[in-house]
């Protein structure tokens, strides 16, 4: 097991009530293992890639979702015009062909994270799920791009059991 029950961080306690708690509640659980599955690891293995040719990483995974983090809430939900933290323009998987194995960089992928998060919880403080905002050519509901999110840590974590057992063989939840 990766951590006994009684000791997991993301049994809260918590009984969401609600679509929305619901909803939060998952998220907020599948980002704790993200932070779970990236523990007790130095910067080289966390830049470790997957196989040639790919670029995935568990730091290139953290570098990733807080890009995801700050497009879809503060992008689209919060209207921001900033960049996300590892993004430039015209260059595709920057997040994962740059994330390098040097505690700057990882420390810079925690710290932009954190932030992207910390952005996120804030503004879904207040939001209402039914509301409408525009994208693309259209709108989205806040309550699809809340679940986009869940539905984007959960394919992620996946990767990152994978990732974390080819570095030293730990598996489970």
């Amino acid at each position: 097991m990766w951590v006994a029950p009684e000791k997991d961080p993301r049994a809260t306690g918590i009984d969401p009530v609600g679509e929305k708690e619901t909803l939060w509640e998952y998220l907020c659980r599948y980002r704790m293992t993200l932070v779970m599955k990236c523990e007790g690891l130095d910067a080289d293995q966390l830049a470790r890639r997957s196989v040639y040719p790919s670029s995935l990483s568990l730091l290139g995974l953290v570098r990733h979702l807080a890009n995801g983090e700050h497009h879809w809430f503060s992008r689209v939900l919060g209207g921001s015009t900033a960049d996300a933290p590892f993004e430039r323009p015209g260059v595709e998987d920057v997040e994962f062909d740059e994330a390098v194995g040097t505690p700057e960089a990882v420390a810079e992928a925690w710290e932009a994270w954190h932030a992207a998060v910390d952005a996120a919880d804030e503004l879904m403080i207040e939001e209402d799920l039914d509301r409408e905002v525009p994208f693309d050519d259209g709108t989205v509901e806040v309550r699809d791009v809340v679940i986009h999110m869940v539905e984007e840590y959960a394919r992620h974590m996946g990767h990152a059991d994978l990732l974390r057992e080819c570095i030293d063989g730990r598996v489970g939840l």
